[in-house]
């Protein structure tokens, strides 16, 4: 038969019995975190890949994270699974009052913000910005900093506002790499990188998809130069910078 959501339930608490597994009997919620994370990026890595198997495979692997933490929780009498479960269900529906209520949504951006403004009354009294997880990826905790000051209206107007401040923000990096201040520089280039992600949010982009996309992009052109430089007969380390520059336009030219 096919295995349900209720026997990986049975078999996280069987792990944890005694005659479960060493390893999985002494995990706490806080030495899952690490795996937890690990699991997330490779479910991204998994839908970049667009292979189904893998996807299905590391879903799967994140799901029993959710399972495994739930079950480590109930044998400390904080929490179940089915707590877990009845609360994102009421969540859910809660706040979607345009679907499973009166109100209607004309298009996504008008569902976003019906949920906002649903999750605000939940959280009210509460600081904003201070449920933004600091284990968050820096670029994806900046631009979500970003979003949450945008909706009380503490924003730039438009576009070129925030083009002008990451123009304000490289000026002021430039002065202090000048001065040959380190402290402030780095101050200075926080300040710059913030006011990027500020511009990707503008642009409607993900700033971490974007990171992660020119990075891949570098990747692939930095190994293409080092094929190249191999069927010159060469090492990297015995060309030159302008030898590289060369190969590196034409890999370039060549759209990889």
């Amino acid at each position: 038969m096919p295995k349900t959501f209720s026997d990986i339930v049975e078999l996280s608490r069987y792990l944890r019995s005694p005659d479960g597994c060493p390893w999985d009997k002494k995990q706490t919620l806080l030495t899952l975190r690490q795996y937890i994370l690990e699991e997330a990026y490779e479910v991204i890595q998994a839908i970049e890949s667009e292979d189904n198997d893998e996807i299905v495979e590391e879903l799967g692997d994140f799901l029993f994270q959710v399972v495994f933490a739930s079950q480590i929780a109930s044998e400390d009498g904080r929490f179940t699974v089915d707590e877990v479960i009845e609360n994102l269900h009421s969540k859910l529906v809660r706040r979607h009052p345009h679907v499973f209520g009166d109100k209607k949504a004309k298009d996504a951006d008008d569902a976003v913000k019906s949920w906002q403004n649903e999750k605000l009354k939940e959280k009210s009294g509460k600081k904003r910005l201070l449920d933004i997880p600091r284990s968050m990826p820096s670029l994806l905790r900046a631009q979500r900093v970003g979003e949450k000051a945008s909706q009380v209206g503490f924003d730039w107007d438009d576009i070129q506002g925030v083009f002008n401040k990451v123009k304000e923000e490289l000026s002021e990096l430039e002065v202090e790499l000048k001065s040959g201040n380190k402290i402030e520089s780095e101050k200075e280039l926080g300040d710059l990188l913030f006011s990027l992600v500020n511009l990707a949010r503008h642009m409607g982009v993900d700033a971490e998809t974007a990171s992660h996309s020119a990075t891949e992009k570098f990747m692939k052109r930095f190994n293409k130069l080092e094929d190249k430089a191999l069927q010159l007969g060469k090492n990297l380390t015995e060309m030159s910078p302008d030898e590289m520059e060369k190969i590196w336009e034409d890999i370039k030219k060549e759209k990889v």
